[in-house]
C-alpha cells in the first residue's frame, strides 16, 4: 500500500466551558509539530490570510489547527472581541485539546498570532508555559498582553510591516519586556495587513523556519541539513 502524501483534514469542534469552538485541523504526512492560531479581530478560522500562512506551514510537514475563538454570536460582543484574558484561555484550552487528541499528542505545540490574537497567544504561552514551545506573532499587539510579557518562556518571532508604525512601535517595546528566546522582524514596505505582493508570502516562510526551528524533532531537523 502507497502511503497517502496528502494532507488530511478534520472539522472539529473544541469544549470551552459551555461554548463549542468551530475548529479546522490539518494533518499532513508525518507531522513534525503542530500549530494553533489565534484570530485578530473580527477575523476566524476562514480568514484568507491565516489559512495561506496555514498552507505554508502543511507543505513544510507541520500540523494546523484553525480555530473560532469566539462562537458566533459572540463576535459581535465588542467586550468579548478585546478581552484577552478570555481568549487565551481559550486558546490554552484548545492546546489541551491538541495534547490529547491521538493524531496530535505526540507533537510540540506553537502558536500563530495575528493582530489581537497574537495578544492572547502570549497570555497563553505565559500562563501555561509547558505545552508551548514557539510562539509566532504577526502584526501583533503585544501590548494588550504587557503584565504577561516577561513570563513567556517560549521562543517568540515578531513580525511587523515596516510601515505599520504604531504598531512596529508597540512591538518594539514589548521585545525589550521579552526575556525568552525572541527576534522581530521588519517586512518592508508591508502594511498591517501585508497586502502588498510577497510580503504575506514572507510572513509565511519566516514563520515556518521559527517554528520547525523550535517544534520540530533534532533528527527532522537534522536529515533536512543532510
Amino acid at each position: 500500500m502507497i502511503a497517502s502524501t496528502r494532507t488530511a483534514m478534520r472539522k472539529v469542534w473544541i469544549p470551552s466551558g459551555c461554548h463549542r469552538l468551530g475548529g479546522t485541523l490539518h494533518i499532513p504526512p508525518n507531522p513534525v509539530g503542530v500549530v494553533a492560531f489565534a484570530h485578530g479581530s473580527g477575523s476566524g478560522r476562514f480568514s484568507p490570510r491565516n489559512q495561506f500562512v496555514a498552507r505554508i506551514l502543511q507543505e513544510a510537514g507541520l500540523a494546523t489547527l484553525l480555530l473560532d475563538l469566539l462562537e458566533e454570536e459572540e463576535a459581535d460582543d465588542r467586550r468579548k472581541v478585546f478581552d484577552i484574558e478570555l481568549l487565551a484561555g481559550r486558546l490554552q484550552g484548545a492546546a489541551e485539546w491538541l495534547g490529547a487528541d491521538t493524531e496530535t499528542s505526540a507533537l510540540n505545540i506553537g502558536y500563530f498570532g495575528a493582530s489581537t490574537g497574537a495578544g492572547a497567544a502570549l497570555v497563553a504561552a505565559a500562563r501555561s508555559p509547558q505545552p508551548v514551545k514557539a510562539v509566532v506573532s504577526r502584526g501583533g499587539r503585544p501590548d494588550l498582553a504587557d503584565a504577561f510579557l516577561p513570563a513567556v518562556k517560549a521562543p517568540t518571532l515578531l513580525l511587523v510591516g515596516g510601515r505599520d508604525d504604531t504598531v512596529l512601535e508597540l512591538n518594539e517595546k514589548a521585545l525589550r519586556r521579552l526575556r525568552c528566546p525572541k527576534n522581530l522582524v521588519v517586512i518592508r514596505n508591508a502594511t498591517h495587513l501585508f497586502p502588498e505582493p510577497g510580503t504575506l508570502e514572507e510572513v509565511a516562510l519566516l514563520a515556518r523556519d521559527w517554528f520547525l526551528r523550535f517544534l520540530a524533532p533534532a533528527q527532522h531537523l537534522a536529515s533536512q541539513a543532510e
